[in-house]
């Protein structure tokens, strides 16, 4: 059995770490700062190193120096992993066998996949179509669950919820699963118990204090037949489940506003610590070949009048093979559809001459099915809920996050095509 040393100060990432490394078939030594991590080194004589470059007692310099100077495991190869990787990190550690760098948070596919190659042990892992992203607003955790489900990312869950816990200080969450592009069956019922065993477990929350929000009558069938969850309601309205999460009704004041402050934005950590889980894969980062291949026609439609807007959708999306054609109003927009067809538009719902619900109003009367993405500045519940209305596929708000649209627009055509 190949034996693999863990060095890091944090014991959420080690157990992390080992657990999914002891799943297949490896030996893992843990060290808990750059002391013990040295002492082991050591004596254990380890077939791998994954050490984190930040280091307590010891630093990771002064454990590569001394790993030089003895024999018996200079040639041990070593995986580097930090928070922030710069040239000079880089260079600091490179004359000591460190073979690869990881930057933190982590992504696990990519960093088995090293090991593996290292070590000559084949590694498996679940690679069924998944995106799973969660985040903290006060005292809510948001999950997002597109595309299907995948045991290895239901796993990463366990921790990311732990992890973002402690950042946010919030013991029991309560809890909004938000479920879209699955086609969910009997077949995924042993994910579906692992899900939410997984969330109840590691929130600590009773099921009551969880909602879903999905229309499907398997999911509704199968929490209805399990005792341990029949209390998780399911609502297929987002308005609904804020109301039930907040304890909101309709008349109150300012009902409409809390609601959508809630939704749509994100609390502050309250600690200075940052993210080291990353419930994404490495292989849903496309290479623009890879890009290509996929979505070798796509044709993009970019309607909004702002040419800044317009420029950096254009930038985001350079590196594919893709058609991006840009509309400064709707009534453009519009027009184009007499000739033309596209895979996915990103709308702007403000614009003149023509706005984007009189698009989205043309596009359901002339019965024109295209993916869409709606940005705009405005949140209030009442408007992201007309914009959903329509069957938009996403509500991004501005100002806008390249690596957000960039996947989101991924994760939609990924469904479509």
């Amino acid at each position: 059995m190949k034996k693999i040393l863990l060095i890091d100060d944090s014991s959420l990432f080690r157990e992390y770490l080992a657990n999914k490394l002891s799943e297949n078939s490896f030996e893992v030594l843990e060290a808990k700062n750059g002391l013990e991590g040295a002492l082991k080194m050591r004596n254990e004589i380890p077939d791998l190193i994954i050490m984190e470059y930040y280091l307590t007692r010891k630093s990771c310099v002064e454990i590569l120096k001394e790993k030089a100077g003895n024999k018996n495991i200079a040639d041990v190869p070593v995986i580097m992993i930090s928070t922030r990787i710069d040239r000079e990190k880089i260079l600091s550690v490179a004359q000591f066998n460190v073979k690869k760098f990881f930057s933190k948070p982590i992504k696990l596919d990519a960093l088995l996949q090293t090991v593996s190659g290292f070590l000559q042990v084949n590694v498996e892992i679940d690679n069924s179509p998944c995106i799973i992203e969660a985040h903290f607003n006060d005292e809510i955790l948001f999950i997002e669950i597109a595309l299907g489900l995948n045991s290895e990312k239901i796993e990463l869950l366990k921790f990311k919820i732990t992890e973002l816990a402690q950042l946010y200080d919030v013991p029991m969450p309560k809890v909004l699963i938000m479920f879209s592009n699955i086609d969910m069956k009997p077949a995924d019922e042993g994910k579906l118990i692992l899900l939410f065993n997984t969330i109840l477990d590691q929130t600590g929350n009773k099921p009551r204090a969880v909602k879903i929000l999905a229309a499907s009558d398997y999911l509704s069938e199968f929490i209805n037949s399990k005792p341990d969850f029949c209390e998780i309601d399911i609502k297929e309205s987002l308005e609904l489940a804020m109301d039930d999460l907040l304890g909101l009704k309709p008349d109150q004041i300012a009902h409409d506003q809390v609601a959508a402050e809630k939704i749509l934005s994100r609390s502050k950590p309250v600690t200075d610590s940052q993210e080291t889980i990353d419930l994404r894969f490495e292989s849903e980062v496309r290479t623009t070949d890879e890009e290509g291949r996929v979505y070798p026609e796509a044709k993009i439609a970019v309607v909004d009048d702002d040419i800044i807007i317009q420029e950096l959708v254009k930038t985001v999306l350079d590196d594919t093979d893709w058609e991006v054609s840009v509309y400064n109003n709707g009534k453009e927009f519009v027009n184009a559809l007499a000739s033309d067809t596209f895979d996915l538009v990103f709308l702007d719902l403000m614009m003149p001459e023509m706005n984007g619900f009189q698009v989205l109003q043309f596009m359901k009367q002339q019965k024109i099915d295209i993916p869409t993405i709606v940005f705009s500045a405005l949140t209030r519940k009442e408007t992201v809920g007309k914009a959903m209305s329509f069957g938009v596929k996403s509500y991004i708000i501005k100002p806008l996050k390249p690596e957000s649209l960039k996947s989101k627009a991924f994760e939609i055509l990924i469904s479509d095509f």
